[in-house]
């Protein structure tokens, strides 16, 4: 090795720097819709493909598939946005009700809710002068005082996520993501119905795939295991799907 050479930079080393730790930190604190968005594709792409496999498996004309597909689409979109909108709302609810409580506990009971502080830190292993200091230093401050209590004593987020841009982002993937099992019945529609199904299944194995990659990315887990998950509970479904098709045809027909 040259004498002069630079060594390769210490990942580990690189990340614990200050500005490093600062701006970890700070993405922490704010709220991803990346995962609204993932979790909104994979619902929506198995919601639509069990409805062509449910067509396809009772012999239903392809326009049946396509119509069908878009109001499932378009209704359950709709209602998983709003379900995560009001859930979103809920949360953020529950944290502004707390703080009242807290401030309420703070402002006519400030010594027993400072003696709170005291005992949480002192669970933490802090003791004499740093942890009167400590219990100084947060009760001074209403806000902080306040927020410690959230955090610490029941355990609540302070940061939470826009509920319209979680609904937003949910509802954009949901759609987006689950047209893919109805591209090739709409752009196709001269081909074989046994083509098309098999076209359709190829397009959401592959959608069923990326969602799970995405989702492991997201869960910080394995993309390959994730993404294979998917493809095999998204698969599962179809196979489900086209059964419960299947025996629907066998009842129309007796």
């Amino acid at each position: 090795m040259p004498l002069f050479q630079r060594r390769p930079a210490d990942p580990l080393a690189s990340d614990h720097t200050p500005t490093a730790i600062h701006r970890r930190l700070r993405a922490t604190a704010e709220h991803s819709y990346l995962r609204d968005f993932v979790l909104g594709a994979m619902d929506g792409t198995v919601t639509t493909f069990a409805v062509v496999a449910g067509v396809a498996g009772a012999g239903l004309p392809r326009g049946v598939a396509i119509i069908l597909g878009l109001a499932n689409l378009l209704a359950d979109g709709f209602s998983m946005a709003a379900g995560n909108y009001l859930s979103t709302k809920t949360d953020r609810q529950v944290v502004e009700r707390a703080r009242r409580i807290e401030e309420t506990h703070v402002d006519q009971m400030p010594e027993g809710e400072r003696e709170e502080v005291r005992q949480i830190f002192a669970a933490k292993g802090f003791s004499g002068h740093v942890l009167d200091e400590i219990v100084t230093v947060i009760t001074t401050d209403r806000r902080r005082w306040v927020d410690t209590m959230l955090t610490e004593e029941l355990g609540l987020r302070l940061e939470s996520p826009s509920a319209l841009r979680a609904a937003l982002s949910t509802f954009a993937a949901f759609v987006l993501v689950g047209l893919i099992p109805l591209l090739p019945l709409i752009l196709a529609s001269g081909q074989d119905p046994q083509l098309l199904f098999v076209m359709s299944a190829a397009a959401t194995g592959i959608a069923f795939l990326a969602v799970g990659v995405a989702r492991g990315v997201v869960l910080s887990e394995p993309v390959l295991r994730s993404g294979l998950e998917t493809l095999v509970i998204g698969g599962v479904t179809a196979v489900l799907s086209y059964f419960v098709g299947v025996a629907l045809q066998s009842i129309g027909a007796a």
